[in-house]
């Protein structure tokens, strides 16, 4: 894996930086390109969450255009509106950067982790500390791609990062341990095809994804054996991942922001990276509703 610096998210990428993106590199911005007033900046780093263990981090929903997680007392109709004006930003930056993308895009959730990470006591499927690919077990994704711009807004202390090996060989190398065929089975049964009609029920690639996040939280030796590489994000920086292909995890880091899309696969350079064609091929079996 290599990090992949971007200068300038003025003019869109070229098909070399699409292409090691999809394979699951990390495209790094040695800068923050988002706009803050002083005053906005400085509420931001003042800020904490509720203690509430539902709410892993202040969330905004740019639909919605609604938040949670914030702590009582907080100026919450106030970080809304940063939050507002972040995800607006970002937006912008990304359709000039990633325009191959951004037709097919959904906007998803915003996020501002104001927690130092080192340390935080979470439940073991909610831990940032481990390994893992990301999967949201109430938004499905129905294969497209999870997509995240990640800024440090810590003027002083580096975000921290682990990876280890992209989603093909771990998904080949575990496979059976984690019972991805089941899954997919069970994805296509008449009760699973019945759920879909009425709308219950998640797609066979979502379930399928989300076990394998859970199983590799719940993997110790994988966790503690697996070849890996540290990433250390500076200051006032930016990065770009997709965080279905990157098993990562968080070691240390406090007040970060992020913006996530759900990218269509359709939209890719190479579609046949995505996590759905790999499982596809490995498994033998269509992991999308409406394949055959």
């Amino acid at each position: 894996m290599e990090l992949v610096t971007v200068r300038s998210w003025d003019a869109e990428i070229g098909s070399d930086a699409y292409g090691r993106l999809e394979a699951g590199n990390i495209l790094f911005y040695p800068g923050v390109p988002i706009e803050f007033s002083e005053d906005d900046r400085q509420f931001l780093l003042s800020q904490r969450q509720t203690d509430a263990p539902y709410h892993k981090n202040i969330a905004y929903r740019p639909r919605e255009d609604s938040l949670t997680g914030t702590a009582r007392g907080s100026d919450a109709e106030r970080l809304r509106r940063i939050m507002r004006s972040f995800t607006e930003q970002t937006v912008r930056l990304l359709t000039r950067g990633l325009a191959r993308y951004a037709a097919s895009w959904r906007l998803d959730y915003a996020s501002f982790r104001p927690c130092e990470e080192a340390g935080r006591s979470l439940r073991l499927h909610a831990r940032n500390d481990l390994l893992h690919f990301d999967a949201f077990p109430t938004r499905p994704t129905h294969g497209d791609r999870i997509l995240r711009f990640f800024v440090n807004l810590n003027p002083e202390k580096p975000r921290v990062w682990l990876t280890t090996d992209p989603f093909p060989e771990l998904a080949d190398r575990f496979a059976a341990a984690a019972g991805l065929s089941r899954r997919a089975k069970r994805g296509r049964s008449p009760l699973a095809r019945l759920g879909r009609k009425i709308g219950f029920g998640r797609p066979p690639y979502d379930a399928i994804m989300h076990r394998f996040h859970n199983f590799l939280k719940e993997n110790a030796e994988f966790q503690r054996a697996c070849s890996k590489q540290q990433w250390i994000f500076p200051p006032q920086s930016s990065w770009l991942v997709l965080t279905d292909m990157v098993s990562h995890a968080v070691l240390s880091g406090q007040m970060a922001l992020e913006q996530t899309f759900i990218v269509a696969r359709r939209s890719m350079l190479k579609p046949e990276l995505a996590p759905a064609a790999v499982l596809e091929r490995l498994i033998g079996l269509p992991v999308i509703w409406g394949e055959k």
